[in-house]
């Protein structure tokens, strides 16, 4: 049986190509103008949030820059904004969220300059950002976000590193190009292992999510949004330098833990994780990005989403649930 998110994994390379090729350039000109600005904010919730993670982290690695990540609401009510020469970038799939849409008119409030990252044209925030850049993704319906997630990202990828001239930034900037065609190929190459994987574990209930640098973005969406929302299991995301400040005294024999792992120097405490975990006998399930692309680590995100998607897709089909559809989303405004 194929879920509407089977269809939607599917449409992530030709999305990918299409943002690319209509919004390369008005990318390029939001790069010059978030060059001028000495104080950037990344503005998201849930899978969005975790797209804002995993750029600013893949600066941090290249840049010195001055950029913080934010929720929606914790954004329009923090008292401490700098509002002078800062620009905001916002992330949300229907342009339609009811933080991101508030932080957004407190920032035009502010009069800072406000760019949204969206996948709808005809959105409210669309209506309202000074500037927008559209994903070309279609309509998609599957609650954990995958063509969205993917071409958000890019979004961000391209326009924050192209702010930056150092031939890492610009390695970075090359091997982003390459992500359609290693997407199309994971989907073809990964959907089995992780199929016999989900199988392996669908009677678990918990799932500890770690990783380092841009994987821990990814880490939050796999427990937050693929997960919980997708999964319908309970799940935590954390910093893999985090493990030894509370994990290590809850994981413990048959506790599956979901290492992500991308050689960067945080990961010098994801291997520390992993081996104690194997010695305690936890159940270790380790994606590492050198397994499945041979491109700049910083990257990591894009690659390791694609095995992830399969094994939450079928980790919620042999449970009898529709990865795509939600229980109580949509039922609760607030």
């Amino acid at each position: 049986m194929h879920y509407k998110m089977y269809e939607e994994m599917m449409e992530q390379p030709r999305s990918l190509k299409d943002t690319m090729k209509t919004e390369k350039s008005h990318m390029k000109e939001m790069s010059e103008k978030f060059d001028e600005f000495d104080k950037i904010y990344l503005v998201g919730c849930g899978s969005s949030l975790s797209t804002c993670f995993s750029s600013k982290d893949a600066m941090n690695m290249v840049s010195n820059r001055n950029l913080e990540v934010f929720t929606g609401y914790e954004f329009f009510y923090h008292k401490n904004l700098q509002e002078k020469n800062a620009g905001v970038i916002l992330t949300s799939q229907s342009g339609e969220t009811a933080d991101t849409l508030a932080a957004l008119r407190r920032a035009k409030k502010e009069g800072m300059y406000t760019v949204s990252i969206i996948n709808e044209e005809k959105s409210t925030m669309a209506q309202e950002s000074t500037d927008v850049i559209l994903t070309r993704g279609g309509r998609e319906t599957a609650i954990l976000g995958t063509k969205t997630y993917m071409t958000q990202l890019m979004c961000l990828y391209q326009i924050l590193l192209g702010m930056e001239t150092s031939s890492q930034s610009q390695k970075i900037l090359a091997d982003l190009t390459k992500i359609p065609s290693i997407t199309q190929d994971l989907l073809k190459t990964t959907e089995d292992e992780n199929k016999a994987l989900a199988q392996k574990y669908a009677d678990y209930d918990i799932f500890y999510c770690m990783g380092s640098g841009p994987n821990y973005g990814l880490a939050y969406k796999l427990a937050m949004t693929m997960f919980m929302e997708g999964a319908i299991k309970h799940a935590c995301p954390l910093y893999s330098g985090e493990f030894r400040h509370g994990l290590i005294e809850r994981v413990e024999k048959d506790v599956p833990v979901v290492f992500l792992e991308a050689d960067y120097p945080g990961d010098e405490f994801t291997r520390k994780s992993i081996e104690f975990s194997q010695k305690i006998g936890a159940n270790n399930i380790v994606y590492r990005m050198q397994d499945y692309a041979d491109i700049n680590p910083s990257l990591a995100p894009f690659v390791l989403i694609v095995p992830l998607e399969w094994f939450v897709y079928y980790l919620a089909h042999f449970n009898q649930e529709d990865p795509g559809s939600t229980r109580h989303i949509g039922k609760v405004r607030y």
